[in-house]
């Protein structure tokens, strides 16, 4: 079987990512950081990651999206563009959590390396997304990707985590951590910046899960939201 052509969707945060990946070799990467674009910056940023690879539309044989959690409307985006071309292009849909792509992604970063060295298997891998007020999205994985503790929505205080912490080194990361940083004072917490979601860090968790035929239904997949979404009223301009 020759290596599947993937193109993969990534926008649970503020970043807009979209990558294409053969096999578990990235042929390209497109992505912004600008605030609340993903609307109008998705279809353009498709368009190039296949047009760099020097491949089209028709070449691919799957497509990959971020489930969440995160951004309601981010996740919305991205999940509707997602299955709008695998049912298009009558291709399999397949999809990963946001967290789980980011641990798997981040035993690749120097210092997480550096932790591992010192602490091994006592280390845990806890990415964090910034949800509301002083809650993260959060997950606790070991090094070999197995869940230590489900994804759930936490609010952070200074007796967060004590009893992971008591029984382990934790490194946390994303754009959660800062909060956590800011009260959470234990000798076993690591904290590391500069690790985000990034359609790039979907291309190994998808490739396994493409070689295993774990696709999704393109009619009833759903992104993980984990909490209800809650609108803002703008406030009023005054003149």
């Amino acid at each position: 079987m020759t290596d599947p052509l993937i193109l993969h969707i990534e926008t649970a945060t503020d970043i807009c990512s979209v990558a294409l990946s053969e096999g578990d070799l990235q042929l390209s990467l497109v992505e912004s950081g600008q605030e609340r674009s993903h609307a109008s910056l998705l279809n353009s940023f498709i368009r190039q990651a296949i047009a760099q690879a020097g491949k089209e539309l028709k070449d691919l044989n799957g497509i990959a999206v971020s489930k969440g959690p995160g951004s309601y409307t981010g996740l919305r985006i991205g999940v509707s563009t997602a299955k709008g071309l695998a049912y298009a292009l009558e291709i399999p849909l397949l999809a990963s959590g946001t967290l789980e792509n980011m641990a798997s992604a981040s035993t690749s970063h120097a210092a997480v390396r550096e932790l591992i060295t010192i602490h091994g298997d006592q280390l845990l891998l806890c990415p964090m997304l910034d949800a509301r007020r002083m809650e993260v999205y959060a997950g606790f994985y070991t090094l070999k990707s197995s869940i230590f503790r489900e994804v759930s929505a936490d609010i952070i205080d200074e007796g967060s985590y004590q009893e992971i912490l008591e029984s382990h080194q934790v490194c946390f990361f994303g754009n959660g951590a800062d909060k956590c940083k800011a009260v959470l004072n234990h000798p076993s917490a690591h904290f590391i910046d500069g690790i985000n979601p990034s359609a790039s860090s979907m291309i190994t968790p998808i490739l396994q899960k493409y070689k295993l035929k774990r696709f999704e239904d393109v009619a009833y997949f759903e992104p993980f939201y984990l909490k209800d979404f809650i609108a803002t009223i703008p406030k009023k301009k005054v003149l």
